[in-house]
This record gives C-alpha cells, sequence and structure tokens, in this order.
C-alpha cells in the first residue's frame, strides 16, 4: 500500500490551521470560489451531495479539495446544514455552492433533501470533515457509468495525528480493506459509506433514506438500489478520500481501537458469507 509512513503531498495543501470560520482570509474564500465557479457551469451531470453537523472550518477544507477536481464532467456542488449550532452557516454563505437547512436530524434525511434538489444524473456523497484527491470524482464516475452498474464505493484512509501515527493506521486500512473484500460478495452494501458514494439518482429516488437519525443510512439506501442493478467498488489508492481519525479516538488509544475492531469484525465474519434477506430497510 502507498503512504505507508506519511500521506501523500497534496494533502498538505488544506492543513488549514484556523479555529473558526471568522479567522480565515477573504483572499481564501475568492481563491476557492474561483476555482468553483469553472467547475459550476452548465446543466450538471453529477451532484456531489454533503451533509454538514457544526462543521464550519472542516467544510473549508472539504470544499477546498473539491474544488481542485480535475475533471471536465459537469457538476454542481450542494451541502445540506443539519441543524448545526456553530457557524457553518456562515461558511456556507461564503462558498459559491447550493446550500439547504433539513430541520430533521441525521444524515440520512441531510442527504434525501440533497438528492431531491439535486439535477445531476448521478449522485457522489461526500462527507463534510474529508478531503479529496483531484482524481476521486472521475474514477467514481468510470465505475458508476459502467453498463449495470446502479452504486459505486470508494475505499479511505486516516490523516495521522498525536497517538495515531501513519504506519499505524496505514495497518489498520489494510486490515479494513481486506474483510471489505469479504464483505463485497455477498453483503457489498456494508461497505458502502457516505464518505465515498455514489447511485443513480433515479433510483435514490425510487428507494429513498431512512428518515431518522440512524446510523448507516448509507448502507441502507445501498441495499434498496441492488434490486436495480450491480454494486461495485473503487478500489484505487490514489482515489481514497482521507480523513481524521476521529471515529478511532472515540475508542481511545489506537491500540483499544484496533482490538475494538477486530473483536467486532470476528463476531460478524461467518455472517458474511450468506445474502441478507430481504427485510424494511427503514424500519428502527
Amino acid at each position: 500500500m502507498n503512504n505507508i509512513f506519511t500521506t501523500p503531498d497534496w494533502i498538505n495543501k488544506y492543513d488549514f490551521s484556523f479555529k473558526q470560520v471568522t479567522e480565515v482570509p477573504e483572499s481564501l474564500f475568492e481563491e476557492i470560489n474561483a476555482r468553483l465557479d469553472v467547475l459550476q457551469t452548465g446543466t450538471p451531470m453529477v451532484s456531489i451531495v454533503i451533509a454538514a453537523w457544526n462543521e464550519e472550518v472542516n467544510i473549508i477544507r472539504n470544499i477546498a479539495s473539491l474544488a481542485n477536481l480535475a475533471t471536465k464532467i459537469p457538476l454542481e456542488i450542494i451541502v445540506v446544514n443539519n441543524n448545526s449550532t456553530d457557524a457553518t452557516q456562515l461558511t456556507l454563505d461564503k462558498l459559491h455552492l447550493k446550500s439547504y437547512f433539513q430541520q430533521i436530524q441525521g444524515c440520512g434525511p441531510a442527504r434525501q433533501m440533497g438528492m431531491e434538489k439535486a439535477r445531476g444524473k448521478y449522485i457522489l456523497l461526500a462527507d463534510a470533515d474529508c478531503i479529496y484527491p483531484e482524481c476521486w470524482l472521475d474514477d467514481m464516475l468510470a465505475i458508476l457509468s459502467s453498463p449495470g452498474t446502479v452504486c459505486v464505493y470508494g475505499r479511505y484512509s486516516f490523516i495521522p495525528e498525536p497517538g495515531f501515527p501513519r504506519w499505524k493506521l496505514a495497518i489498520l486500512e489494510k486490515m479494513k480493506d481486506a474483510v471489505a473484500a469479504l464483505r463485497h460478495v455477498k453483503r457489498p452494501y456494508l461497505n458502502a459509506f457516505g464518505i465515498s458514494m455514489g447511485y443513480i439518482r433515479e433510483y435514490g429516488m425510487k428507494v429513498g433514506y431512512v428518515m431518522v437519525n440512524v446510523r448507516g443510512e448509507d448502507g441502507r439506501l445501498c441495499f434498496d438500489l441492488m434490486q436495480f442493478g450491480k454494486v461495485r467498488q473503487l478500489k484505487r489508492n490514489r482515489s481514497r478520500a482521507w480523513t481524521a481519525p476521529r471515529t478511532l479516538q472515540r475508542d481511545g488509544s489506537f491500540t483499544q481501537a484496533l482490538f475494538s475492531r477486530i473483536s467486532i469484525e470476528s463476531k460478524k465474519l461467518l455472517s458474511l458469507f450468506t445474502p441478507h434477506k430481504p427485510h424494511d430497510t427503514k424500519k428502527i
């Protein structure tokens, strides 16, 4: 795997030190908006939908990376403010993108609104606290637009922080990718996360998201989409989304996070060899 000891150089461009949006110079917004204006022209083929809850600074890094997408595919960026209590909306108002407010709490309701407002044939989901390489959109669309495909998901990596060095994170990612390969055979929807996922809007509108605040709303949607086509995976390392290790830090140390995941996946291992029976994904 690439990037075993260090992160790719391009990530350093988004290593902003701002703690709140009022610290961000207007020149940075002008720079980002100039690129957004070039990308978002004409009728979009792709709508990038982002749910944001209290991400006033992270969303700047996120949009700055998306503004650097190297693509000729017409696109639009939609951010849904999901009841943020910080200055997320102030940040969004400074950026040249479409933003909406969803008062129903949860990524499902937020992404549902984004999908309904979208004009693109294809929906790509991105997370507000993640950054994306320039090739991300084109690599995702190359698979999503292939015959018989209804949904695609990509891989992701962690940006190192104190206590979570890059080499340890790379080991965890290697293990995570191995588990994902097993899941993909019979239960690919377990790998579908909003951090890097795409689908055909027409079919997404038919099945819809779960409209309550529950984890796994992305996988539930993917499960329902499987009746319309194949779920495929984007394996290329160059296309990985990158995020801070916040989910790992909730478990404490790296070792605690690692063994917690090993324990959870071990208990689920046998179930991965049989497909999940049809069920109501909207039932909680």
